[in-house]
């Protein structure tokens, strides 16, 4: 038991110890991250994923800029039974361009939200740290400007959430699902 919970504790230094090292990509542009993207795909260690990743399906994800420099961001997902799940959060910017805070009331956590990598027509890499009661854990997100996304994106998507520490087993590339009407 021990030894498991020192493994446990080590796996969880090194997969922080690489989050820390992970930089918003240069020369972001607030205004061009605007509009409609498809969540595509999502990477996690977080138990509630592992536990639910096998009926997830890719939702839409809206990102409004503010006038202040913050981005209004708005999530939604088409469900089984025709309902809707949404979400919206407003992330504050900070000192350094492409990285935002906020905190989720739903989930009750603070997230610390940096844009990694981005095409701004084309994908977007997003890697959240999402802390709550002290611990945190690691969320990657896919985002796309179209429902499809090439073999090549999904790879370099994959790539990524391994060397941020997450396991081969939770990344994944989400199926298809219909939009939400508006509301």
């Amino acid at each position: 038991m021990r030894n498991t919970l020192l493994k446990m504790l080590a796996a969880l230094m090194c997969t922080l110890a690489v989050c820390a090292d992970v930089m918003p990509v240069k020369d972001f542009n607030l205004e061009m991250m605007a509009g409609k993207w498809y969540m595509v795909g999502c990477a996690t260690n977080a138990q509630w994923f592992v536990n639910q990743k096998a009926s997830m399906k890719s939702g839409v994800s809206q990102l409004v800029p503010t006038e202040g420099g913050d981005l209004d961001l708005s999530y939604s997902n088409l469900n089984a039974d025709g309902t809707c799940w949404r979400m919206t959060h407003l992330a504050k910017k900070t000192e350094t361009p492409g990285r935002f805070t906020f905190r989720s009331q739903a989930w009750n956590n603070d997230n610390d939200m940096r844009i990694v990598d981005v095409v701004y027509d084309d994908y977007a890499l997003v890697h959240t740290i999402k802390t709550k009661d002290g611990v945190s854990e690691v969320f990657n997100k896919l985002y796309s400007r179209t429902p499809d996304t090439s073999v090549v994106l999904q790879q370099k998507f994959t790539q990524f959430s391994l060397d941020t520490g997450i396991l081969a087993d939770n990344i994944v590339i989400l199926p298809k699902n219909a939009e939400c009407p508006e509301p």
